[in-house]
């Protein structure tokens, strides 16, 4: 600790000098170089073929994989025993997830008429909508438009963007606000207070961001579960899902849920089905910490996957650049862009910046990690490794009291373990915070499986290989909405299908056929915690 305190002081010398200093932006071909060289996405030995299913010959990092070719818990169907498939539930639509995006899907579906049955791993709001905390993108200012969010994110995601996905992101955005509002979400205003305040994010052109301080995620949750509540709308906690069902056409029919209290499994027969279970940071990927909930196990994957459903960008996960590396208790955390963004600045072990910090994610990650490779990076007294976040450069360039006003959950986190952030800087790391890819939808959310939809971080395709911030919450608003209203009408011109497992002996029959023996039973549910070897040491 006093190593640290001692090495503190570089960055305290150093900030009065660094103030209002910018650095440039890298050229793309820098900024290819250093991805190539750094970023785990290009770390060949953590990806493999998968070798069954629609995506077969195409590669994902192992982890993921395995979830792809596992064995689903109820065996091949039948498991020696007869699997009953007695409704407990009969609806129109079933939804699957309590986060933002499972959220919007019920409430939306319940508007257009239909009956609706919410099922959720753990309780209604245990989701990474409440982590998220920079805020949200959606052009509502004069001098900003849809065009521009369109052309900042292609940008952020390498131009690998699904284009008609992305179209109706930005321009359904101002809508997605107004719905919020209507809703009672209270995001940050001006000082007259009527006029609601964009602030600046990573890798954007104008301020854009909608913020509710620093815990804007939390807040619109908040919302959305009083809303659900006060619905006619049956929720299911603490039952996820561990298999779809479908009839012998293929048509995604309903699913098998577990209930965690008494282990017995519950049927659900539905017109449609919606999957929003979130992404996967719980399979801690390569063997990187996580900002995201318990219950991110990616779910929907698995699932989705033996239905027939494709996926798409498995490849691409982001890292979000500043996890927190100490205190080892908060290992993971996110320390949000909107400090970098405000004007915290990152800095190595010689006191020296090395990146411009408003870079796209994926690029700052890389950065801070070939820092970290080539020992300028700051040792953890556990032997975790980081580099500054220097947060008190934020109150000199903005004025004393803007951390105490724009990050109070981030004072509150760092002050249990006696860090007082407007005084000291912290010390982070990349941290596995976002699945970039994910089921395959269309702009109304619905897979290649009939019937079955997909909403959130579960799907893939509209952030192409990397995310910019404050899109993630827009997006499961605009596509839970879009999936909850195309479910909905799809039931009103459906009648409910045969229920079978038929799927799964075709999963077990490509098994057998390529040689495989499952690693695992996916989906996985509850994250295996076993000492995983830091990442930065490879």
């Amino acid at each position: 600790m006093d190593d640290l305190k001692s090495l503190q002081k570089i960055v305290d010398d150093h900030r009065e000098s660094g103030k209002g200093q910018t650095l440039p932006l890298l050229s793309p071909e820098e900024r290819d170089t250093l991805l190539k060289q750094y970023h785990p996405d290009y770390r060949a030995d953590a990806y493999r073929p998968v070798r069954i299913g629609p995506n077969a010959g195409e590669k994902t990092v192992h982890e993921v994989a395995d979830l792809l070719e596992g064995q689903s818990s109820l065996g091949s169907a039948s498991g020696g025993k007869e699997i009953k498939l007695d409704p407990s539930y009969t609806v129109d639509v079933l939804v699957i997830g309590g986060g933002g995006a499972g959220c919007a899907a019920a409430l939306t579906a319940r508007e257009q008429g239909a009956t609706v049955l919410l099922a959720t791993k753990l309780r209604v709001g245990d989701a990474n909508t409440v982590m998220a905390e920079g805020g949200m993108q959606a052009a509502i200012q004069p001098e900003d438009s849809p065009i521009r969010h369109y052309l900042d994110t292609m940008r952020g995601g390498h131009f690998k963007n699904d284009p008609q996905l992305l179209k109706v992101l930005v321009e359904e955005g101002p809508a997605a606000v107004k719905w919020l509002l209507d809703l009672g979400v209270l995001f940050d205003r001006d000082e007259t207070g009527l006029n609601l305040k964009v602030r600046s994010g990573g890798a954007t052109t104008t301020p854009r961001l909608l913020t509710c301080r620093d815990y804007t995620g939390l807040e619109i949750m908040r919302v959305l579960k009083d809303a659900l509540i006060n619905e006619d709308i049956q929720i299911l906690e603490y039952s996820p899902t561990i298999e779809l069902l479908s009839d012998p056409a293929g048509v995604c029919t309903g699913a098998v849920l577990k209930n965690f209290d008494n282990n017995q499994l519950i049927v659900v027969a539905a017109k449609t089905v919606i999957l929003a279970t979130g992404g996967s940071g719980r399979l801690h990927i390569q063997g990187f910490p996580t900002s995201n909930h318990f219950g991110a196990t990616g779910d929907a994957l698995p699932l989705a996957y033996r239905l027939g459903a494709k996926l798409r960008f498995m490849d691409t996960f982001q890292y979000h650049p500043t996890g927190v590396s100490y205190p080892e208790p908060m290992a993971g955390i996110l320390v949000t862009e909107g400090i970098r963004a405000a004007g915290a600045q990152l800095l190595n072990i010689k006191g020296d910046r090395f990146i411009n910090e408003m870079d796209t994610r994926d690029v700052v990650a890389a950065a801070i990690i070939r820092e970290c490779r080539e020992g300028r990076g700051i040792k953890t007294p556990a032997g975790r490794v980081g580099v500054w976040l220097d947060i008190p450069m934020v109150d000199l360039v903005n004025g004393e009291g803007t951390l105490e006003k724009r990050f109070p959950n981030m004072m509150k986190q760092f002050s249990r373990y006696s860090i007082d952030i407007r005084k000291e800087p912290v010390l982070i790391y990349p941290t596995l915070h976002y699945q970039n890819g994910g089921v395959q939808i269309d702009v109304d959310g619905e897979s290649t499986v009939r019937n079955l939809f997909v909403a959130g971080e579960a799907s893939g395709g509209l952030h192409g290989r990397n995310r910019l911030m404050g899109n993630s919450l827009l997006d499961i608003i605009v596509f839970g909405k879009r999936a909850g209203k195309a479910a909905a009408q799809r039931a009103k011109s459906t009648s409910q299908g045969q229920l079978s497992l038929t799927h799964l002996q075709n999963c077990q029959t490509q098994l057998k056929k390529a040689g495989l023996v499952p690693r695992t039973v996916s989906p996985v549910l509850i994250p295996d915690y076993v000492r995983r070897e830091e990442p930065v040491s490879k």
